[in-house]
């Protein structure tokens, strides 16, 4: 994983800023946000290295870096890809994901959870899960789907990605240039990171929708 990010993401990304700026964080959250594996946690962190940079030069304004620049266009490019996405559950539905979910690790069952998950949760889940990794890149597509009106849906959705976005941009600015030594320190353990979070937001997820009770009454 970590030569995949030395050798595509990063290099992509410093290009990508290198030459739009903060359009740049826009486009590469966006492009997250629309379920290609993209990492925000590298995507903005960047930004906010760039921001403590003084001698970093936004192209687009010719001044530094500002943070709350960077994290408006986190903000903005999350949004533009999670409608994308929302687009495509709402126009497709349930027929198009049945058809295609599976290349993007979405089964019948799981859109079925969806369906029951949005009609009891929906405004507040399109708010917390843009908070959750993993999840936040694909709860578009339910929410598609399940047809949640589009104002609230902006609203929440926006309002969480500015936490996020916030949230990483100044962990970024916060770490400065030693971002990338405490990258490598934890190259050895990234992958079992990766699956931790993962199982912890599954598990949630699972106790959310009471699949944990339900289990056990089988046992039983």
């Amino acid at each position: 994983m970590l030569h995949w990010l030395d050798a595509i993401v990063i290099p992509f990304l410093t290009s990508l800023y290198g030459a739009v700026g903060y359009l740049g964080v826009a486009v590469a959250m966006a492009i997250e946000s629309a379920g290609i594996p993209l990492p925000s946690e590298l995507i903005l962190p960047f930004a906010g290295f760039l921001v403590a940079d003084p001698g970093a030069v936004e192209p687009l304004t010719g001044a530094a870096w500002n943070p709350v620049l960077a994290v408006l266009a986190g903000t903005i490019g999350n949004t533009a890809g999670s409608l994308l996405l929302y687009w495509i559950g709402a126009r497709g539905g349930r027929p198009f994901l049945e058809r295609y979910g599976r290349f993007l690790l979405i089964r019948t069952h799981e859109l079925d959870l969806a369906d029951r998950f949005f009609t009891k949760h929906g405004s507040a889940t399109a708010f917390w899960s843009r908070m959750l990794p993993v999840v936040r890149t694909f709860i578009s597509f339910p929410a598609g789907v399940a047809r949640m009106p589009l104002r609230p849906f902006i609203i929440y959705s926006t309002a969480g990605a500015f936490i996020w976005s916030a949230l990483l941009v100044g962990i970024g600015a916060a770490l400065g240039s030693q971002w990338t030594q405490i990258r490598e320190a934890l190259a050895p353990v990234d992958t079992f990171l990766v699956l931790a979070v993962v199982a912890g937001v599954l598990l949630a997820l699972a106790w959310r929708l009471g699949l944990v009770d339900r289990l056990r009454t089988r046992r039983k």
